[in-house]
């Protein structure tokens, strides 16, 4: 009983942690292309990096696509693969729309919470976490988990997020915008995945570190 009563707390927290965010960016998505590329760093390389392998993707989920800048790199990068973008901000999502059809890119947009497997089978050969799990606070791991379901098998799981900071008041600043940065991303990932790339960083001088990951499905 005590278990099922902790995936309620869980549940409800994770509802109002993506309420929280979703009022977050409904202003911030106005914002979010003039500021964010100053703290963003490595999804460019992140990107560049998932086209190393000799087999293209076929079908791409982008989770927190945002105004959509990564759908639009992957795209490019992979003309023949259906690319899905999915994010919890309608606003968000409203500038991703206008940003691809201005380019003439197409993309299939979802607005939802990435809690659960999209498909009951396997249907994507990437998924990418561009600097959105450091944000899902609690629920990361459930993203997680639910992208390893939807890959299929020999899929690559792609993430850039922040890592952590040795400066305390930093941290409580970044999480004041909801932002997790406790090193728990990269070991999850360790623990879980095959790295195929795993790339540290350090921003303005070591305020903070962040990193580049892509890996496969461990064997159960």
């Amino acid at each position: 009983m005590n278990g099922a009563n902790d995936t309620l707390r869980m549940n409800a927290a994770g509802v109002d942690n993506a309420a929280a965010l979703t009022r977050y960016y409904r202003w911030h998505a106005r914002l979010y292309d003039a500021t964010r590329w100053s703290f963003l760093f490595g999804r460019t390389a992140l990107i560049r990096a998932t086209a190393q392998w000799p087999e293209p993707p076929r079908s791409i989920l982008d989770i927190g696509c945002g105004t959509g800048d990564n759908l639009i790199r992957l795209a490019r990068q992979f003309p023949d693969a259906a690319v899905t973008g999915l994010d919890l901000s309608a606003d968000m999502l409203a500038r991703a729309r206008r940003k691809l059809d201005r380019r003439q890119i197409r993309a299939t947009l979802l607005h939802q919470r990435y809690d659960r497997p999209l498909s009951g089978k396997p249907m994507f050969d990437l998924i990418v976490f561009s600097y959105c799990l450091s944000m899902v606070n609690p629920g990361w791991r459930q993203a997680l988990e639910a992208a390893l379901q939807d890959l299929r098998p020999g899929g690559r799981l792609a993430v850039v997020d922040f890592d952590e900071t040795r400066f305390p008041a930093f941290q409580r600043w970044m999480a004041i915008n909801h932002v997790q940065m406790e090193g728990h991303l990269r070991l999850w990932l360790n623990a879980h995945c095959q790295p195929l790339l795993q790339k540290p960083g350090m921003a303005y001088g070591g305020l903070w570190r962040y990193f580049q990951f892509i890996g496969q499905k461990r064997d159960e």
